[in-house]
């Protein structure tokens, strides 16, 4: 009995001095507050399943605009408002460069690329992609005719569905497309390819498992869902596909390259990869090529087109908006040329209605998790080595303090009181800092020009009125997912 006794209070002691030791570590490295977390489960039981950043917001009422939440056993630090998250992203940049593996996304490019690497690697492959799209025509007039041109074959497209209801998913995702793959791979699709059309079904797909109760759960228990039947399996089966695709382009590109006069991206990198392939320290090589061309694929197809189809599904809800557009629009510009980007500033009404569908879409509210390469000081607070990290553009897009109308679909939060365009710090629907999208200007002018394009020669509505349309999200998670819809594309 003395014996037991002696041990019982020897593993006592044990264990007091553990406990001290980790509340004086835990002093020492200030945790940002959070909910309470259950073993393995973390915070996951009381997450709101259809959108979990109504949790976080809920949450940071309680522990404020920087804390520590756990999904599963990843301890994860959520940084709320418009302020929190310019302190990180642009204030605080080379701390929070880091980019946090998301599992899918790994399984998918194996670390290669540039979305989801870190390091030189990812630094490497970020000033080469910015710099070879810009050389390109990104942002520049060269574009313009592309997307101008792109333009004509999508209203063409939509003259032959003789205002007749349609689902515009796939009408819009291949103009959208058709523009990025002039970019990487030096040429556009035919709207009755059906090779591409399957291709853009795959894309779409990969978006909405994300954004998917069975997509949270595979980033979340990755070690798990391997070994679990189900839609996961068959979408990286799916996802093969797509890759094909790639290296087949590739494997072409190869055949008919002239180093002298590159024609895409696609030969740049190949050029690239060939100077560099003696370096053992080169990033240039094929598995990144794959993979970032992957990336731009698939970033360049299904967001713009995405946002463009919550646009005409606003503009169908809200009629009276439409036809202030096109007032502006058929004033200002007319019906027979072109939109250029130097109308915009003289368009003010429709760049403000061009944000708020952003701004109110929010397409992707966590934005791409970041992660602490190495440990971080914030606001008083450590966040360890190893941390993932959540700017929730959510709450930046919404935020109270910043935009006068956060929760209503209104222009007038981009309008002063004389119907001037105004821009507003907290619209970051791309990001912010060095992790920012690389294909921002790009998005910009498509939205532009192909929304005023579409709206110069078409009315847009559904058969079942503007009562009919629900602007919810169909899902809401990795993604804000619009819901499908008829649209009706009347000539004007």
């Amino acid at each position: 009995m003395d014996i037991f006794n002696t041990l019982f209070l020897a593993g006592l002691v044990v264990v007091l001095l553990v406990v001290i030791r980790w509340k004086s570590k835990m002093r020492r490295l200030l945790l940002s507050p959070g909910p309470l977390a259950l073993p393995l489960l973390g915070n996951l039981v009381m997450l709101n399943k259809r959108a979990p950043f109504k949790s976080f917001l809920k949450w940071s009422k309680t522990y404020g605009p920087v804390m520590t939440v756990y999904l599963g056993p990843q301890r994860v630090v959520v940084l709320v408002g418009y302020d929190a998250v310019k302190e990180a992203l642009v204030d605080q940049a080379d701390d929070f460069a880091g980019r946090a593996s998301i599992p899918f996304m790994h399984r998918v490019v194996k670390g290669y690329g540039l979305v989801i690497s870190n390091g030189d690697r990812w630094r490497q492959l970020r000033r080469f992609t910015l710099t070879t799209l810009r050389d390109f025509g990104m942002g520049r007039r060269r574009i313009e005719y592309w997307i101008q041109e792109e333009s004509r074959h999508l209203q063409n497209s939509l003259r032959e569905t003789k205002s007749a209801p349609f689902d515009p998913t796939f009408y819009l995702s291949r103009a959208v497309s058709n523009v990025i793959c002039a970019l990487v791979f030096g040429q556009r699709f035919s709207y009755e390819d059906s090779n591409l059309l399957r291709l853009f079904q795959i894309i779409t797909a990969i978006l909405r498992f994300g954004s998917s109760p069975w997509g949270q759960a595979y980033n979340v228990f990755p070690w798990l869902m391997e070994h679990l039947p189900g839609r996961h399996q068959t979408l990286l089966r799916e996802v093969d596909e797509l890759k094909a695709f790639i290296v087949e382009k590739i494997r072409t590109h190869k055949e008919s390259m002239d180093p002298d006069n590159p024609r895409d991206f696609i030969d740049c990198f190949l050029i690239r990869l060939n100077q560099e392939k003696d370096s053992p320290e080169t990033e240039f090589h094929y598995d990144n090529m794959v993979s970032t061309v992957l990336n731009l694929f698939l970033a360049g197809t299904e967001t713009t087109s995405t946002t463009i189809r919550y646009a005409l599904m606003l503009l169908i809800k809200y009629t009276h908006i439409q036809e202030q557009m096109q007032k502006e629009i058929d004033t200002v510009i007319g019906t027979e040329r072109n939109s250029l980007m130097q109308d915009r500033k003289a368009l003010p009404f429709t760049d403000a209605v061009i944000h708020e569908v952003q701004r109110y879409l929010d397409l992707v509210p966590f934005s791409l998790p970041h992660y602490a390469t190495h440990n971080i000081s914030f606001r008083g607070y450590a966040i360890p080595k190893g941390t993932v990290i959540i700017p929730l553009l959510h709450s930046v897009l919404k935020d109270e303090g910043m935009w006068d109308n956060p929760w209503t679909f209104d222009p007038n939060n981009f309008l002063d009181a004389n119907g001037n365009f105004r821009n507003n710090p907290a619209f970051i629907p791309f990001s912010a800092g060095k992790r920012s999208c690389v294909g921002e200007s790009l998005a910009r002018m498509e939205l532009f020009m192909f929304i005023v394009s579409l709206l110069q020669h078409f009315t847009f509505s559904s058969p079942g009125g503007p009562d009919s349309v629900d602007p919810t999200p169909e899902l809401s998670s990795f993604g804000n997912l619009p819901r499908m819809y008829q649209l009706i594309a009347t000539p004007r």
